[in-house]
């Protein structure tokens, strides 16, 4: 497994406020939310960016999706809504260099980006 921040997140080296984990992903709450609900979607196994993810790890990608969904539907919020972000690479804004999936909930979020 790499070294990034989030493997030792799941080899519990560094504590984080997990909120959904089953044995190909992790989830916890983000440590500098950007919204009142920011929770990050992990695969165990690390992939640097998507570019990295091999086109037979489809089935990863869904699950990221669906764990996020099934999440908000649990919590309350999918009705009103949140928004499911996935950065790659410097210009695209990622800073840990291991695949994640970033939900975004609970308040009304912009509907442009800058």
């Amino acid at each position: 497994m790499s070294d990034s921040l989030f493997s030792k997140i799941i080899r519990r080296e560094i504590p984080a406020d997990i909120v959904f984990e089953d044995d190909r992903l992790i989830a916890f709450r983000d440590i500098h939310p950007q919204a009142p609900v920011h929770v990050l979607f992990v695969p165990k196994q690390p992939h640097a960016t998507l570019n990295d993810v091999p086109d037979g790890e489809a089935e990863l990608l869904g699950r990221l999706l669906l764990a996020a969904a099934a999440y908000a539907k649990r919590e309350g919020f999918a009705e009103s809504g949140y928004r499911l972000l996935m950065n790659c690479n410097h210009d695209g804004g990622q800073t840990v260099f291991h695949l994640h999936l970033h939900l975004l909930a609970g308040r009304a979020l912009d509907s442009h980006f800058g």
